[in-house]
């Protein structure tokens, strides 16, 4: 299974609001700068986004986008699902509700192991929140840790 460029850019922006959330909302044209992402692609997202109720738009001078709830409580499930729709490794006929076009569903081995994989993948999703990610990152670029001597 791969996410198309809806997921990941989404992924990836949503991280950047997390990663400057403040007081402030923060410009579109900046996210686009910092995740080298076009603002065009971005505000086709960011509307799915904002429609979801992920984030929030501010009008104005200070405009701009930030999250809706905050980082520790939005997971990178919330947002794939969202740009990309339900996570499945395959394309089930008994699951999508179509049992009448698929003559071996009660017996089809494949199909159990499909579901299992699909909620694997779904519970490492909505375990991960953007706080995480956030907090991986400045574990990596060495912010949020100060050493004395």
């Amino acid at each position: 299974m791969r996410l198309s460029t809806k997921g990941r850019y989404g992924v990836h922006a949503m991280f950047d609001l997390a990663m400057h959330s403040g007081d402030a909302a923060i410009a579109l044209k900046s996210v686009a700068q910092r995740e080298n992402i076009s603002e065009k692609y971005l505000e086709h997202l960011f509307a799915n986004l904002k429609k979801a109720g992920l984030i929030h738009s501010v009008r104005g001078a200070q405009g701009g986008y930030r999250l809706a709830r905050p980082p520790e409580e939005i997971t990178l499930g919330d947002i794939i699902r969202v740009l990309e729709g339900p996570v499945a490794p395959a394309e089930c006929k008994a699951e999508a509700g179509g049992n009448e076009d698929c003559h071996s569903s009660s017996s089809c081995a494949m199909r159990s192991i499909w579901c299992r994989i699909r909620d694997e993948i779904n519970s490492i999703l909505d375990n991960i929140t953007l706080a995480e990610v956030v907090e991986e990152q400045r574990k990596r670029s060495g912010q949020g840790y100060m050493f004395h001597i």
